[in-house]
Formats: C-alpha cells, structure tokens, sequence
C-alpha cells in the first residue's frame, strides 16, 4: 500500500496526529510514514531571485528554529541573516499593531569578540535599532485591521562577509518568514538597495561600490509595484535621477516577491482564520455617535482659529458627552470601545473634508505652508545657534564644534560593516515631553528620537566640507511639535552651521508630505482618488496614509524617509509628492535665506581655532615635558589642546583666538629659556657629570642645557659595564667630543673614548 502525502496540508500538526492514530495498527506503512515524517522535518527549501546584475538572494526554510511559526535564511554573498516570526496564543489589549522587530548584530557573525567588559553581545546600537525600523516600516502596513496577536520578529546575523550590507537582506528574509507563517499578513514584499555609480544605477552595490556612489537609497515594494517604504541619503541628486532610482528598485523588487511565492508554495503554511471579536451593539453606537456629534465636529475641524491643544481638547469634550449618553443607552459597552468607534468616525469626517473643500483643519489649502520663522545667534556664547518655527513646531538648533580627538569612535562591529571608522560630524535630537504637552521621563532615547536623527543627519551630511578642521556636534531639541520636527530639525541645523561660520556648499531645507486616499468599495487596494498635502500638521500625519520626509537644497534631494500606513502608494503618486515637495523646499529656503544666506565669513572671539606647529626632533622632550606634563600644564593655564599629527607637526586647538596666543607665547617663552647654544660638530667640550647611572653618566657642556647621556661604550676605550671602573664622580669635568644629534631620537653623540691615546691606555693597564 502506498502513502500518498499532500505535503503543502501536510504542514498541520493536527493532520500529522490524525495520520498516525489511522496507520498505527500496520507497523510497515506507519515506519515508512514515521520515516516520511522525518525527511519533513530535515528537508531544506530553497528559492533564488536575481538581480538585474547578475547578483542573487537566496532563501531557505525548514532547517533552523522549526519551533517557531516561521524562519528563513536569506543570504547574499556571504552575508546571511536568519530571520524567525512568532505570535503569541493571546490576544493583546494595546490600541496598535502588537508587533515588535529585533535586529541583532553578532560580533561573531564578523570574526570578533565583543569589547565590553563581560565579553557579550548585549545592549543595541545605533545600527541595530535603525535597520529594526527599516523592518518595521516595510513589514507593518500589511498586517490585517484588527490584529491583536503579540507579533516578534528577531532578524539575527549568522555571517557578514564585509561585502553586502545586512539590512535589505533582513527586510527580504523578514517579509519571507511572514509569508511562510500562519501569521496573517498580506505580503510579500521585496526591498532593495540603489546606488548612482558613475551616472549609473546600480542595484545592491557592495560596500566598496557605495563608497563611489552618491546615492544610497532602500526601496520596499509590493507585487503589484506600489511603494511600501523608502529610506535614502544622497549627495545632492537631482529629482529626475530620484524618480529612476525608485522605478528600478520597485521593478527589482519583483523578482524577490516571485521568488518569496514559490518558496511559500512549497512549504508555506495556511494561514490562522482570523477574525475581530465582535462588539455588542457596535452598529447602535455609531449610529449614536453619527447623530449626536457629526456636526460638531465637523465645526471644529473646520474652526480654523484652534490650535493643536484646543482643538484635540474640543474633540475630547465631544467624546466626553458621547461616552455619557451611551452609557445610559448601552451600560455594558467598555470605554474602549467608544473611544474606537469614535475616533474612527472623527477620521473619517476628517478625511472626508479635505476632499468637500480643499481646505485643511488649519485654513490653509493643500499645497500652502505654515507660517515660518527663523531666529539665528540666539546665545552668545554658543558657536552656533538657530530657531526654527514652524506653525506649532519650534526647533533650538546649537552648534559646537571641538577638536578632532572628540570625533564620535564607531564600535567594532558598526565599523566593520559600514567601513566608517569615527564621525566628526553627528546631530542629536531631543523630544522632551513638555514639547506635546506631556509629563514624561527625561534622558531616554528611544528608537523614534534615535530615527529622526539619524535622518537629519543624512540630510545635512553630504553639504559639508569634507576636510573640516573640527568635530562638529548639533543638538536639535525640540520644544513645541505639531508634526515634521524632524525636518525642521534640518532647517534649523543648517541656519545653526552657518551661523557657527561652517562652510556648507548650500542651505537644505526639509518638508514632511502627506497624503488622503479615497478607496473603490468593491476593490479596497484600488485608489480612485487623493489628496497630496504640504508640510501635514501632526494631526494629518496620524490621520492620512503617508508620511513623506524629504530634504535637500533648491534644486536636489539630500535626504528621503517614506513611511506608508496603506498596503502601498502608486508611483504616480510618489512621483507628483516629489515634484510638489520640490516647490515647498525652494519657497522654506528663501525664508531661510532672510535670516541668514550663507556662512558667516567673521569668525568671532568665541570660535574655536586650530593651527599647526613645528617643534624639531631633539626639542620634543622639552615641549612636551616628562609623560606630557607640559601639555597638561597648557590645557589647565589656556584650553588648549595639543595633540600629535605626525612626528614634528603639533596640532593647537583653542577654544578662541586670545587663548591660542597664550598658549603660544607660553610654548614660545618655555623653548627660548631652555635653548641651547649652537654645538659644533666634531669640537671637543668641557662637560660635567650630573649623574651616574648603569647604562653610563649624564653630562652637560652649558649650565642651561639638558642633560645628555654619555654611554658607556663611549666613556673608555676598555670594554666597561659600570661608570664607577673607572672611578668618575658627579661634578667630576671630563673631555668629550660632540658628533652632532641621532636623526630619528634628537639625542646627543658624545664619546670620551675617542680623545683617549690607545697607547696611553695600554701603559696604564700594565
């Protein structure tokens, strides 16, 4: 008899149960079925998408971490990374999506051993939590409404080759592992990496090829080519190159998400029926809340004299009163119900108006900015400092530029696999929570902040000089936000560094764009009409369907971050968003530009200064002092730092002029009182002996000099180990002879030896 298994069925355990109670009385088919069962269990499936050139991914399942609901391997090159999904058997209480993606860097995976005290991998760093949110953003629009299951995905580096960057590959392996799950979810998703090489598009560059390129973009797409998720920094590209960059990514893309169907063919499983718990009399509610509070909210979305508080206080009465009269319709309905069913509603009237009237909650219509201001020079004893306002959002930007010793020192990992190994420009951004009307914890940093600044960051890189004297440090703290902080983290770091008299190639703005999509009943994906806006208040960032954030000077882009919170945006769209955020930028420069065009040119007393300078090979010692003491003498008495360039070149870093001139005329007056006078080389001087020590004495020829050693092997012709064989005392004068200064050490070459008669010599040992 034979054993015909539908394999794709076969992935259920309770099917896997059933077969064995049915064949368990014929010992040779159950043997030959229990060995069936186990080739299952051991079997690899593999599936291959290739690029455009050439390169290829490769995805695995079914070998590691079968515990799980799902994991794959997903690997280019020698890079791979494991990725594993699980969701709990409960469901959760919060109001979000449950899910949470941990990247985790192995030192391992690239041949080291942690440098922490334990030895461990423990913590997360800066990269780490980046490329987890590139996951996330790429992976959570596609979740069903409703999903309430705890959801992890842990993306773990087994290899990093040095080659191929980690981060596409998890996106690939993450959306993989969801698609080969029982987690509902409707994917896949393919997500690549392109670079502008030489004028050429590149996809999936090497680290090696990135280097070279001015473009580092990350594109997550869908199968029906719509955008999920872009994230990039580019070194001023123009808009038309941008586009292409996005329409080749979205077309590689493809061939990931075929790959990723016929892998989920093989051995993907059936997914869990999942339904939303049902509400009692959810229907008399909103029926309720339709009738009892439409017009008014309609007239306080379209009061446009509120502002952020006020108007979230205005909805929030309304609520209040809803809550009463439905408790008294419906006694047994939760609080968090209404509160769901009512905000959906207030979102929907939102919404709804934009499309009636053009015209946003604020007054303003769909392309028209905020009123903007900028303040620059706030602080006087700062290097740099800027305002930034936007509407409700206001930006301090400060400036502090410091030597390059305090350049921020990447840890091993992080510079093996981004090839850099310190940043002498870093931005930190601060949302302390006073800034929404909040009471909150002060000093945490957690992934949003570390998120927004890392891209303004990217934004601001790529227009400053590349052999800048200085580190440089901006802080952006936020202090009123009403949406976009973090482009207006970049307006204001950009009046910042020119105040501080950096000297950027071009002032860059940044606008956050946004969209409102109408959606045909029969076919929920398919958009038949939107609404792109400008500059989107917060409001419209969590009510709309996408958050655009770009950056860049008049004419190109400097940095791009595309968050979807729809199953995708049509490239159309995409394209139109770039073109209007085009507008915007130029229109925030020339505001810009009223307070401050380009880099101040007057470096004030408060600037910090840096100059160079000689000190001679055999002068060192005396300008350093014993272990550096001079230098430490320096810093306390000036600020001035010291620090070594090379073997005769010194760098000074003074926190201003007047105290670079103090330190100079210190070093100045410290070498003038110790100078020697002019040796001639090979004449014979008078020298007195200071010390005696093993190795031979110390001598000096001038009162005023340093103390040289006369070694032994010089002080007789006879083959001596101590000074005192031949009876020398300190103060003792003896005869030597100078041979001028060793050419790598600046010591001195004396002998004594060489003005002894060897026949004198001879009579005195007989």
């Amino acid at each position: 008899m034979a054993i015909v298994i539908n394999w794709r069925l076969f992935k259920c355990d309770k099917l896997q149960l059933f077969c064995c109670k049915k064949y368990r009385n014929n010992g040779t088919i159950y043997s030959k079925f229990k060995r069936a069962v186990s080739t299952l269990n051991e079997s690899e499936f593999k599936t291959e998408a290739t690029f455009s050139n050439g390169t290829q991914l490769i995805i695995s399942s079914g070998k590691y971490a079968r515990l799980s609901n799902s994991s794959t391997v997903a690997s280019i090159g020698d890079t791979s990374v494991m990725v594993t999904a699980v969701c709990s058997k409960s469901s959760s209480n919060k109001s979000m999506l449950p899910l949470t993606i941990d990247y985790r860097q192995k030192s391992a995976a690239v041949g080291r051993i942690p440098t922490n005290f334990m030895r461990r991998d423990i913590g997360s760093t800066e990269y780490e939590i980046l490329t987890s949110r590139l996951v996330d953003r790429s992976l959570r629009p596609l979740f069903p409404q409703g999903w309430n299951l705890e959801t992890q995905l842990v993306c773990n580096t087994f290899a990093v080759d040095g080659i191929n960057d980690p981060d596409v590959i998890s996106i690939n392996g993450a959306s993989a592992a969801l698609s080969l799950s029982d987690i509902p979810w409707n994917g896949p998703v393919g997500a690549v990496r392109v670079g502008i090489i030489d004028n050429v598009l590149k996809v999936n560059p090497t680290r090696q090829e990135m280097q070279e390129s001015i473009l580092n973009l990350i594109v997550s797409a869908t199968s029906n080519n719509y955008v999920l998720m872009l994230e990039g920094s580019a070194n001023n590209v123009s808009p038309q190159n941008l586009k292409k960059a996005i329409k080749q990514g979205v077309k590689e893309c493809q061939s990931i998400i075929q790959a990723i169907k016929t892998l989920q063919k093989k051995c993907g499983k059936q997914k869990i029926n999942f339904t939303i718990p049902e509400i009692k009399n959810v229907d008399g509610i909103t029926e309720c809340i339709k009738k009892n509070s439409e017009n008014k909210i309609r007239e306080i979305l379209t009061n446009f004299n509120h502002d952020k508080l006020s108007r979230d206080n205005a909805i929030s009465e309304v609520l209040v009163n809803m809550t009463d009269i439905i408790i008294e319709k419906y006694p047994e309905t939760e609080q968090r119900v209404i509160e769901n069913i009512y905000y959906k509603f207030v979102k929907e009237i939102f919404r709804s108006l934009i499309f009636e009237t053009n015209t946003r909650c604020d007054g303003r219509n769909l392309q028209e900015l905020r009123k903007i201001t900028c303040q620059v020079d706030l602080f006087k004893p700062l290097h740099g400092s800027a305002l930034f306002q936007r509407g409700q959002t206001q930006v301090l930007c400060t400036v502090t530029l410091d030597s390059l010793e305090s350049a921020l020192k990447m840890d091993t990992v992080s510079m093996l696999i981004s090839g850099m190994k310190e940043k002498n420009f870093f931005l930190h951004y601060e949302f302390p929570p006073y800034a929404t009307h909040d009471v909150g914890r002060l000093g945490v940093v957690g992934r949003r902040e570390m998120g927004h600044g890392a891209l303004a960051e990217k934004a601001l890189r790529s227009v400053l000089p590349k052999d800048y004297p200085f580190t440089i440090r901006l802080t952006s703290e936020v202090l009123e936000s009403n949406g976009s902080s973090s482009m207006a983290s970049v307006c204001g770091g950009s009046l910042a560094l020119m105040d501080a008299g950096v000297p950027i190639s071009s002032p860059v703005a940044g606008v956050a764009m946004g969209l409102v999509t109408q959606f045909d009943d029969q076919c929920p994906t398919n958009i038949t009409n939107y609404k792109i806006l400008t500059d989107i208040l917060g409001m419209e960032d969590y009510l709309g369907d996408m958050d655009f954030k770009i950056a860049g000077d008049k004419n190109s882009f400097t940095a791009l971050q595309v968050d979807v919170k729809i199953a995708g945006v049509p490239l159309k769209i995409i394209m139109e968003t770039i073109e209007q955020s085009l507008v915007a930028k130029k229109e925030i420069i020339e505001i810009m530009n009223s307070a401050l065009s380009e880099p101040r040119k007057d470096h004030s007393e408060k600037m910090p200064v840096v100059e160079e300078l000689e000190i001679p090979v055999h002068q060192r010692g005396k300008f350093l002092g014993l272990g550096g003491v001079n230098l430490k003498k320096l810093f306390i008495k000036t600020g001035v730092h010291v620090y070594s360039k090379n073997d005769d070149i010194y760098t000074l870093f003074a926190p201003n002029e007047s105290a670079l001139k103090e330190a100079k005329e210190i070093i100045e007056q410290t070498l003038q009182r110790e100078r020697e006078p002019v040796l001639e080389f090979g004449a014979i001087y008078t020298a007195k002996i200071v010390e005696i020590r093993e190795t031979g004495v110390m001598v000096t020829l001038y009162s005023n000099m340093t103390p040289a050693l006369l070694p032994n092997s010089q002080l007789d012709q006879r083959k001596i180990f101590h000074p005192s064989a031949l009876g020398l005392e300190v103060g003792q004068e003896i005869k030597i002879k100078y041979f001028g200064r060793d050419p790598v050490s600046g010591s001195m070459r004396l002998s004594r030896k060489v003005l002894q008669d060897p026949i004198t010599v001879t009579r005195t040992l007989s």
